[in-house]
């Protein structure tokens, strides 16, 4: 039971030559994932085409990670004295470097947990590429806003799971559970969802800016 990918989507400018990676495209791909994550899944992932997703995966971080920065006092760390400084090299730090290592930690994982829920399944790319997309919301999550925080992360663990659904042609009674672990990790602890759901569940001022 094999799934047809769409050779044009709104965002596929160059069918022969691939996916545009510019700014734009990264903007369709965010929200066509968010408003419609099923069409998005079987059109706009491709076997052994990571490029786009992790494109993708370090905007969402370099924009999280901004804002962040910029509405949160003293989340950026300081370096020689300055907190400029100590904002741009985290920010490259993050975004080029460790976002792209955990995604590719959390997909080996992935990799291994999908074995005993899905028999035939499609390649790790398309699994980076879910990983990468499922990130989406979080693009938000750098607003010290623990309600909306919380959201992201219980959205992005919803995209991933309706998208390995997608690219691995598998029931989500199925998936659900071999997502659970990097769910968790990813959306829970990366993007902080659980401390800010532990600020929203206690309703401390203080607890929220702590998480932010």
């Amino acid at each position: 039971m094999g799934r047809q990918r769409a050779a044009v989507t709104q965002w596929i400018e160059d069918p022969d030559g691939g996916r545009d990676r510019g700014p734009r495209a990264i903007l369709r791909a965010w929200y066509e994932v968010l408003t419609r994550p099923r069409r998005f899944f079987d059109a706009g992932v491709a076997p052994a085409d990571q490029a786009p997703g992790l494109f993708f995966l370090v905007a969402v971080v370099l924009v999280e990670e901004t804002s962040r920065y910029l509405l949160v006092a003293d989340a950026a760390p300081v370096v020689s004295g300055q907190q400029l400084l100590g904002a741009v090299l985290a920010l490259a730090l993050t975004a080029f470097i460790v976002a792209p290592v955990a995604l590719h930690l959390f997909v080996a994982v992935q990799t291994v947990l999908l074995w005993p829920f899905v028999e035939e399944r499609a390649g790790v790319s398309e699994t980076v590429q879910v990983m990468a997309y499922a990130t989406a919301p979080c693009a938000l999550a750098g607003i010290p806003i623990p309600e909306l925080r919380v959201a992201c992360a219980a959205y992005g663990a919803v995209l991933l799971a309706v998208g390995m659904s997608v690219v691995h042609d598998a029931p989500l009674s199925r998936i659900v559970p071999a997502v659970a672990l990097p769910a968790a990790f990813g959306f829970g602890y990366a993007f902080r969802g659980f401390g800010a759901l532990t600020a929203v569940l206690a309703g401390d001022g203080a607890l929220a800016a702590l998480v932010g």
